[in-house]
């Protein structure tokens, strides 16, 4: 056994590698099942995921580092490893319908999504920037080959290239930002750091640092202006991989970055919640006033999630530990409206049809009532309407802000609430009133009827009874508080 590693750091770690076996029995399986039968990797790619919740269950009231910290066990991260787990099951259901139609090959497919699933986990309980870094980089190449799978597909490699161009660009910010906080402090342990920085905070270098990867972090949340990638990305890509992107992907950013800023560098606390607040304003502006004229569904909710990565930003801009909570609870109830609208788009889709126009949408209500109201539900979830948990999630978030003191922060959220509605409901009157202009007919799909069912009961469950979901989540932020960042937490 290496030098300064345990038999308890290789329990500890025990859901990683669980997740990891499962994703080499995919790949061993898809070699040994014959083509026609390997739409069963969906079933045993579902048991990897499942094996890996279960696998959580001893570490729930834990609270270790791991391998001489370079990862910790704590419910911060068990609460992100739960999401990331959930919005990829939700996926692989989403995409067996999806890649029959396409005649796409599961086995790397399904692979990959575990592969991004495991740089998700990593990313969320990392607190050293080189775990962290092999964490975002697991997640992204994974996400790199997922978005331009459909290989037929011109949008889809289009999608893949400008992906790996603008991540390879952002990602040399990013590291560059990180060696600066390493040569100045003299360790990549990021509570070793914060301790290393205290006094430090007006050390011109520092502050470059700081812009640095709050520019690298930004491009990874799709907060403007590094959002340009987002709606080529989000409307090229393969459609169950443009919802696990926007969910998994901004959930995982958003844990490495509570990680970097909140236990990182605390002292500069002052420093980044300027530019995070100057992001969440201006990425919440642009987001919605884009998505205003889109006539593309998935280009539409490309620029929603960009608006939705602003809101989540007041939660950071806030730095309390009912922001931090309001974060963690905003962005567990966007996995579920969000995965369940690209659902819906899934169920339009045909072998001659792409089912994400808004035409296609013409007369749902009449079509398939089901897929409508689920559709109306997730629209007015994300605009934030009671009862639905969008409106909980806001609430908590405008909440938080003002408890805060940042009240102008809160009205500039509502207000953009308020434009959202506009395109949301766009889409409610193709389906309910414009049923002259009938779309394709909706698919009915055993798995996507079970991922709309679970996403529907969990929009409406949240937005009725969040009460359990609000104290796992402040049980999870109260953890970095903890680990010795109360001062952030103010």
């Amino acid at each position: 056994m290496p030098p300064g590693i345990s038999a308890s750091d290789f329990y500890n770690i025990l859901p990683e590698l669980v997740l990891t076996s499962g994703a080499l029995v995919v790949l061993i399986v898809d070699v040994l099942l014959p083509k026609e039968r390997r739409g069963a990797l969906a079933w045993v790619t579902l048991l990897a995921i499942g094996a890996t919740l279960a696998s959580l269950v001893p570490f729930r009231s834990t609270h270790v580092e791991v391998a001489q910290g370079l990862l910790a066990v704590d419910q911060f991260a068990l609460f992100f490893k739960v999401v990331f787990l959930v919005a990829a099951a939700i996926t692989v259901l989403m995409s067996v319908r999806y890649l029959e139609i396409e005649g796409a090959s599961p086995g790397e497919y399904y692979f990959l999504i575990l592969c991004a699933t495991l740089g998700m986990m990593i990313m969320a309980g990392g607190i050293d920037l080189i775990t962290i870094f092999i964490g975002l980089e697991t997640m992204a190449v994974s996400f790199y080959i997922l978005a331009g799978f459909i290989k037929p597909s011109h949008r889809s490699n289009e999608a893949a290239v400008k992906y790996f161009l603008l991540g390879a660009f952002s990602l040399g910010i990013l590291l560059y930002g990180m060696s600066l906080m390493y040569g100045l402090s003299g360790t990549t342990n990021l509570r070793v750091m914060a301790a290393a920085f205290a006094g430090q905070e007006t050390d011109a270098r520092l502050v470059l640092a700081v812009i640095l990867v709050v520019a690298g972090v930004g491009f990874k949340i799709a907060a403007v202006p590094f959002h340009m990638w987002a709606p080529d990305v989000y409307e090229g890509a393969p459609t169950p991989i443009t919802a696990f992107l926007s969910v998994g992907s901004k959930a995982a950013s958003f844990a490495m970055l509570i990680r970097i800023f909140l236990e990182g560098l605390p002292s500069m606390g002052h420093d980044w919640r300027l530019l995070f607040e100057a992001l969440a304003i201006i990425t919440m502006t642009v987001g919605n006033i884009a998505a205003l004229t889109q006539s593309n569904v998935k280009r539409m909710l490309a620029y929603s999630s960009i608006a939705h990565a602003g809101y989540v930003l007041i939660g950071i801009v806030a730095g309390t530990s009912r922001g931090i909570t309001a974060t963690l609870v905003y962005l567990f109830i966007y996995a579920f409206m969000q995965l369940g609208a690209f659902a819906v788009i899934v169920g339009l889709r045909r072998a001659d049809v792409a089912g994400e126009e808004l035409k296609d949408f013409g007369g749902l209500h009449a079509r398939n009532p089901f897929a409508a109201f689920a559709m109306l539900l997730f629209m007015l979830s994300l605009g934030g309407i009671p009862p639905t948990a969008g409106f909980m999630g806001k609430f908590w978030l405008f909440s938080a802000a003002i408890d805060a003191h940042y009240n102008w922060l809160a009205v500039i959220g509502v207000l953009n609430s308020a434009v959202s509605l506009y395109y949301y409901v766009r889409i409610v009157v193709f389906m309910y009133v414009k049923k002259e202009a009938l779309g394709s007919e909706p698919a009915t799909s055993p798995t996507l009827a079970v991922v709309l069912g679970v996403a529907v009961a969990a929009t409406l469950v949240l937005g009725v009874y969040p009460r359990l979901l609000f104290e796992l989540a402040d049980a999870s932020a109260r953890t970095l508080g903890a680990a010795g960042v109360t001062t952030s937490l103010r």
